[in-house]
């Protein structure tokens, strides 16, 4: 199960379109940033950012937006609850 979480991941981007393939290292570096941001959390879906990638982690309730670079940085982070809200009140 550990080992699926990348794979899912790498096979959802793949079918987004206009999608460049991460060298080995560089998918590591984007696993290892989500797994240390999740620490003590969970990684419950991952999102195609530009360039970058953006793995949704929840603790506590709450649910995080990190968007990573491909080769593992961190560059923001977001409450994922407040993007959404923000996505439904536009389609009203």
């Amino acid at each position: 199960m550990k080992h699926m979480v990348p794979v899912i991941a790498v096979a959802t981007v793949l079918t987004l379109g206009n999608w460049v393939p991460l060298s080995a290292e560089e998918e590591k570096e984007v696993q290892k940033a989500a797994e240390a941001e999740a620490k003590g959390g969970k990684i419950v879906r991952w999102e195609k950012e530009g360039s970058n990638f953006e793995a949704v982690v929840e603790k506590g309730g709450k649910q995080t937006g990190v968007e990573i670079t491909p080769d593992g940085k961190v560059v923001s982070r977001h409450n994922e609850s407040k993007e959404h809200k923000e996505k439904g009140d536009k389609d009203e």
